[in-house]
């Protein structure tokens, strides 16, 4: 969608007319923009990361994927943990740890010893989709229905660990080491059930707008509604993950957004297995809709005042100051130079 009512200026931060803060995190995918090797995409994502504190950016999140080519995010543990020796303050997250797959053990204890590697700065993002292909799905964890219908008590396994009231056979498992300062745990998702889960099991959720058409109002209404509190979480939280490109004028915004749509279009298994973002439409499209469950365009184009206005919507809508924003770019500069123009830099 390309808004083009342009507002004042919006920084991090900064208050809306409501006198609400906003406070914005990056979602890195980890793109290999124009054939960049796997490791010019990584030395990228440092320095997103340095940048967006610089600029700052509250959290840096990346993602997991699994066999897909155009990306370079397969362990978000192993990317946060250098991450982490790169930057002081930012905090860090994954976006998501695809809980289906793994051992709850075993992601406890990688994600506390981040949280104790660097105190305060850990968020645990989890996820329930498979991150990949079918074969890169059955290599990595066998019958994936499966998992994923075990997930509620994986997920019950997993909140215990963090809580330290885990046994296994009636003996105390404790996930170690054990941060002074615990984790904050996430769920991501796309519809009702994962914000169902968010709530069941006290965690906060990330409704994941660039990811879907829906708006995400029904799901968020579930979550705060049967959100039971935990030990780590006494009152929901909301974030709300958006795609936007921000350019210094909106023609250079649609520009890149075309570009980076004419890039993933001339990869026929990138739009077969990745979903992340929609090309642009028109400005004539619109947010409004007769559906109870409204249709909302996941990628945004536009001027800074144009992004903020549709993020400021965003927040309004799902009642939330948290945004995560994703921002693939044509190549490396302009997705940096669309993080800095939203930030409020010039």
């Amino acid at each position: 969608m390309i808004w083009t009512n342009a507002g004042k200026k919006w920084g991090i931060d900064t208050q809306d007319r409501s006198g609400e803060k906003f406070s914005l995190g990056v979602l890195d995918l980890v793109p290999r923009l124009n054939g960049a090797s796997a490791e010019h995409a990584l030395q990228q994502a440092v320095l997103l990361a340095q940048q967006a504190e610089a600029w700052g950016y509250r959290r840096y999140w990346t993602s997991e994927h699994h066999d897909m080519a155009e990306l370079a995010s397969a362990s978000p543990e192993v990317l946060l943990s250098h991450i982490g020796a790169k930057t002081d303050t930012i905090l860090l997250g994954s976006g998501a740890v695809l809980l289906p797959h793994y051992s709850p053990l075993k992601v406890a204890e990688s994600f506390r010893l981040l949280a104790s590697l660097y105190p305060g700065r850990i968020e645990l993002g989890l996820g329930r989709a498979p991150g990949g292909g079918p074969h890169a799905t059955m290599a990595l964890s066998g019958n994936y229905l499966q998992h994923v219908s075990d997930l509620p008590a994986k997920l019950a396994s997993l909140t215990e660990l963090l809580e330290d009231r885990f046994a296994y056979e009636d003996v105390m498992v404790t996930a170690r080491p054990v941060p002074e300062i615990p984790l904050s745990l996430w769920m991501l998702g796309t519809n009702v059930k994962s914000a169902v889960y968010a709530a069941q099991f006290g965690m906060g959720y990330v409704f994941g707008q660039f990811m879907s058409d829906s708006d995400g109002v029904e799901a968020v209404r579930r979550y705060r509604e049967e959100f039971v509190p935990s030990a780590g979480l006494k009152e929901p939280e909301v974030m709300v993950a958006v795609s936007a490109m921000c350019a210094a004028t909106e023609n250079d915004a649609i520009h890149w957004s075309m570009e980076i749509a004419s890039q993933r279009k001339g990869n026929r298994d990138t739009n077969e297995r990745e979903n992340n973002m929609d090309t642009v439409k028109g400005s004539s499209q619109s947010n409004s809709s007769n559906k109870e469950d409204k249709e909302v365009q996941r990628h945004v184009a536009g001027t800074p005042e144009q992004i903020w206005q549709y993020i400021r919507q965003a927040g309004q809508r799902l009642n939330t100051n948290r945004i995560l924003v994703v921002t693939a770019g044509p190549d490396y500069e302009r997705r940096l130079e669309s993080y800095r123009l939203l930030a409020g830099l010039r």
